[in-house]
């Protein structure tokens, strides 16, 4: 492949993880999809309905779950104007966003209309939101990792039941071994004598949450006991669940293959229907003129600049025919898959209003020097002092000084690196650094200033000014990975990976929508958070009795609950962390019923198990 040079600057290609795309049609021919970013707004007011409910009444809320329910059917409207009818009717993801919207519309409606009779109701459809999410063209990502993972479920389900089998067996066994013997436990209850309490402790302690504390009872008793709970720590949480691990790791990559396996099949399928529709016979075989070349390129791709389409052109008719043969237009998909980066190359303005102070002796003496990598190692020694001026007193007045020194510096950095590179190359959308850089340091200089302002002001508290001044003066150390070449490598491959972390992310959001939905309906107002200056004696379980003296209680869990949906997000966080999940677990399960349990066993399994891991 070869390319001619430009005059205008150097083209850099890389891969893009934005898809573009267009429908065929044998009636339409090519269409453009439309604009996407109103829709996607939508969308996230769609699913942040729950929270607007905390700040705003029902009618409004409700008002704008309309408006995007009404955004979605005209979506779906307009596509079915593009998509020939026996395609549209056949594509079950149409199917369940028509019913998700409809089902929608009958339980407001209800709800509605019980809230008006003063009669308690549930809105029992919010778990469906999440299918508007998956099932446009937009998150065919999440889409594909959904139905991986769908696709993994079979192959897993008998390792899964070997590893249930296991637990209820060690439970019986816990039962028969400890459940005559009186034991109690730090709380003072009866120890291992409830099967279905053995079974959740059992299954909380593959996830080692509560060890050692559940085996302390009867280690207590005799050393001996012991063994059981180190053999079944070795047997559950080492081989099967390691097992478990690699059997859904296994089955998810073999569907993740197929499914870029049908993708690749289906995009060459799409693209030789396109050239069967454009082609025409030029001598002895069929090609697409330039012109419709272009055209269609423009249809598709409307973003791109002419100079990249002149680009994409010459490399798709290298020998300059003025037509593109169908071996090169199939091409055209993964040309429109590379990201295309014009650099480029202007003189300094400097060099252009004052040339011959900016090329004199002095001047290039200084650009020399910023250009040098002692320049680079001076600043980085500077940063590491600075953070140890972080560390020290900030009451010092000394400690004070020097940080206006530390930012004086950093100025200086910003403005010689200014004076020696071109302005717009230097602040190129590629140069993450430079603006990272530039913004902390005249973000810090700002925070500095008007907390050094606010101090002066008695009556006036700075301390949030504080506080971001100090976040700011830690952030600026993280420009020393920039000078470090492996630091960089480690920062480049995150930041390559950052779209497939962001379709999972993406995933993990679904889920937690769902759960936390759920979990409202099942705990919400069970349990209450009331400020630390409070005087009610309620206080001390949560606003709820049947938390009075339980491990939920004394460790001051009350603001742990599902009141809303940002609580309940923050309860699903801190259960995927797993650390004392069983405390909160059974805290629920105390204000509702012990089968509460299932839902935070169900949460672990879906998140933690087959999603996370």
């Amino acid at each position: 492949m070869s390319m001619m040079p430009s005059t205008t600057g150097t083209s850099h290609l890389r891969p893009r993880q934005r898809q573009s795309g267009f429908t065929i049609s044998t009636t339409t021919g090519l269409c453009k999809q439309p604009p996407t970013s109103l829709f996607l707004w939508t969308l996230l007011l769609h699913c942040l309905r729950n929270l607007l409910c905390i700040y705003f009444p029902f009618l409004a809320t409700s008002l704008v779950e309309v408006l995007c329910l009404l955004v979605f059917f005209g979506r779906l409207v307009h596509f079915a104007q593009v998509t020939p009818r026996s395609v549209f009717w056949k594509d079950t993801k149409n199917i369940c966003i028509m019913i998700s919207i409809l089902v929608t519309l009958i339980d407001l409606i209800v709800y509605g209309a019980l809230r008006i009779s003063a009669i308690r109701g549930i809105r029992w459809s919010r778990p469906l939101r999440p299918i508007f999410l998956i099932n446009f063209a937009e998150s065919r990502q999440i889409r594909r990792a959904f139905r991986s993972i769908r696709n993994t479920l079979p192959e897993i389900t008998y390792v899964f039941l070997l590893f249930m089998f296991s637990v209820l067996m060690f439970s019986l066994m816990a039962l028969k071994l400890f459940g005559d013997r009186n034991l109690k436990t730090v709380e003072g209850s009866p120890y291992f004598t409830n099967y279905l309490e053995i079974v959740f402790n059992m299954y909380v302690l593959v996830t080692t949450a509560n060890s050692p504390d559940v085996m302390m009872p009867a280690y207590d008793f005799s050393w001996w006991y012991c063994l059981f709970f180190i053999v079944y720590v070795i047997i559950n949480t080492y081989i099967f669940m390691s097992v478990f691990l690699a059997v859904v790791y296994n089955n998810y990559r073999k569907h993740l293959k197929n499914e870029i396996r049908k993708l690749a099949y289906m995009k060459r399928r799409k693209m030789i229907e396109a050239f069967n529709l454009l082609k025409v016979k030029e001598g002895a075989e069929f090609v697409v003129k330039e012109d419709q070349w272009k055209h269609l390129v423009k249809l598709v791709a409307p973003d791109i600049s002419t100079s990249h389409r002149e680009l994409l052109l010459r490399i798709s008719d290298e020998e300059q025919k003025g037509c593109v043969d169908k071996k090169s237009f199939v091409r055209l998909a993964d040309l429109l898959n590379i990201q295309v980066i014009t650099i480029k190359l202007h003189s300094h303005p400097l060099d252009i209003w004052f040339p011959h102070v900016y090329n004199s002796t002095p001047s290039l003496c200084i650009r020399s020097m910023v250009r040098h990598k002692g320049f680079v190692w001076m600043y980085d020694v500077i940063i590491l002092i600075n953070a140890v001026f972080i560390a020290l007193d900030e009451k010092n007045p000394y400690i004070s000084y020097a940080e206006w020194v530390f930012l004086c510096l950093y100025i200086v950095e910003i403005l010689l690196k200014l004076y020696t590179y071109e302005p717009r190359n230097f602040f190129a959308r590629n140069q993450f650094w430079n603006w990272f850089d530039t913004s902390i340091i005249i973000a810090a200089l700002i925070a500095t200033v008007l907390n050094t302002a606010l101090r002066s002001v008695t009556i006036y508290n700075s301390q949030q000014v504080l506080d971001i001044v100090f976040i700011l003066r830690v952030l600026r150390l993280i420009r020393i990975i920039d000078s470090i070449q492996r630091f960089r490598v480690i920062m480049n491959t995150l930041i390559n990976i950052m779209p497939t972390m962001l379709t999972f992310g993406g995933l993990v959001l679904v889920v937690y929508y769902i759960f936390s939905i759920v979990g409202m309906e099942i705990f919400q107002g069970k349990v209450k958070f009331f400020a630390g200056n409070t005087t009610t004696p309620h206080a001390l379980y949560c606003g709820n009795p049947a938390l009075k003296d339980s491990t939920f209680a004394r460790a001051k869990y009350c603001k742990n609950n599902f009141n809303n949906i940002a609580s309940s997000f923050i309860v699903l966080m801190e259960l995927t962390v797993v650390n004392q999940w069983h405390v909160i677990a059974s805290g629920f399960a105390l204000v509702t019923h012990q089968a509460a349990k299932l839902y935070f066993i169900t949460f672990h399994i879906v998140i933690v198990i087959m999603i996370i891991k």
